[in-house]
């Protein structure tokens, strides 16, 4: 692998305020090996005079289906895997493409797709996969019709599809299920501790899993050295969930302030997914998103951007998350620009570096422009503290992305 030089640039990253200019950067063998304000010396190295563009660690979503190809997720089950999969890869590019180097798979994504970006046989961001998410009947997770006998388990959506999640039901069942995913390579455990959008038949606020189940899940996670994700809105689904073991809370947005101070003080997360509820929107109508779903997208869409500012005055950790299906993928880079409305950019750069790596148990390794750590690079055309709509979009101000010491964007 050869080494690169980056010469003449301003590093950020979510550990300096600044907009460190004059700098030199100099990768070898997949990692950074040096960052100087001083010009850096070897023969064997490429270098590229960045013209006092940005170089910034490679962006990281804690919160993407990428095997969520269709907006309507009922209908995942009715394709063949091989062709989801194949649809899958698409969608890999694509957010690969616009500077994300590490995405969390929040419920669908499998050790083997995994394994197969690893590998170099598809294109896409490094993944950490949840495998299906674990989902009580009659959950978020559970989008069989109401015609359908729950006695039969399987794929939530439906036995061989495609699906996002998987039933189960009772403390045997759930630890089976928790214990099968990560044995299928699964880095940690989503769980549908609430109602939600694009599920049909739960009102948002249900309370979903008991104590029982969601504690026998967690200690399966730990016994992994891992932990468990709970797509959560309301004060009560997050508060339990915190009280259970739960690490990471997805969405959050319906959080009150003592709720937000409770995650803090467990040292927890909360991934927001605003853009998903702005795409939804603008958009989920004519793109056939069912109208039950349709019909309870005001309430949390609203909230959402007062989330932002109750989760920062209690002094939770942020992460970022997009969370968008279909068609609507590629909108994923738009949440920078809708956060700027509740956060300053800094504190936004860093839900998608650093704070994302320390929620993925990567700290120093990625989200980070420092020695040692994993060469994931992005080159931006300006400033992002001034402008942070410089990195929505698909990629257009991007001249350089760099995954482990690998260009797969480089402009002349």
């Amino acid at each position: 692998m050869a080494a690169v030089i980056f010469t003449n640039c301003a590093v950020l990253d979510g550990t300096h305020q600044e907009h460190r200019e004059d700098h030199h950067v100099l990768v070898e063998d997949g990692l950074i090996r040096e960052v100087s304000d001083r010009p850096i010396k070897s023969s064997a190295a490429e270098t590229f005079d960045l013209g006092g563009r940005t170089l910034m660690p490679g962006l990281i979503d804690a919160h993407v289906h990428v095997i969520a190809v269709d907006q309507v997720l009922a209908r995942l089950s009715q394709q063949p895997v091989s062709l989801v999969i194949l649809q899958a890869a698409r969608v890999l590019e694509g957010i690969l493409q616009r500077g994300f180097t590490t995405i969390r798979d929040a419920g669908g994504a499998d050790g083997g797709l995994a394994q197969a970006v690893e590998d170099g046989l598809v294109r896409g961001p490094r993944i950490f996969p949840s495998g299906q998410a674990l989902s009580q009947t009659g959950g978020h997770g559970d989008l069989r019709p109401r015609t359908r006998s729950a006695s039969v388990v399987a794929c939530a959506c439906c036995e061989g599809g495609a699906g996002l999640a998987r039933i189960a039901d009772g403390i045997a069942e759930c630890r089976r299920a928790a214990r099968d995913e990560l044995r299928k390579g699964a880095t940690q455990i989503k769980i549908m501790a609430s109602g939600g959008v694009a599920s049909p038949y739960d009102p948002v606020w249900n309370l979903q899993y008991s104590e029982a189940e969601v504690r026998a899940i967690v200690e399966e996670a730990q016994a992994w050295h891992t932990y468990v994700m709970a797509h959560a809105y309301t004060p009560a689904a997050i508060h339990r969930s915190i009280d259970f073991g739960v690490r990471s809370i997805e969405h959050g947005n319906l959080i009150d302030r003592p709720t937000a101070e409770h995650v803090a003080g467990a040292d927890a997360f909360v991934v927001p997914t605003l853009v998903t509820f702005d795409a939804l929107h603008r958009f989920g109508r004519e793109l056939g998103f069912p109208e039950a779903s349709l019909a309870k997208l005001g309430d949390v869409r609203e909230a959402g951007l007062r989330s932002l500012g109750i989760l920062q005055t209690a002094g939770v950790k942020i992460g970022f998350g997009t969370d968008l299906l279909g068609a609507m993928h590629r909108h994923q880079s738009r949440e920078f620009v809708i956060r700027a409305e509740a956060m300053a950019p800094f504190d936004i750069i860093r839900s998608a570096t650093s704070v994302n790596a320390e929620l993925l148990n990567r700290s120093g390794e990625i989200g980070v422009v420092a020695p040692g750590a994993r060469a994931d690079l992005i080159v931006v055309d300006g400033n992002p503290l001034a402008d942070i709509s410089l990195l929505d979009g698909q990629g257009e101000h991007l001249t350089h992305i760099m995954k482990e010491g690998v260009f797969y964007k480089r402009t002349a």
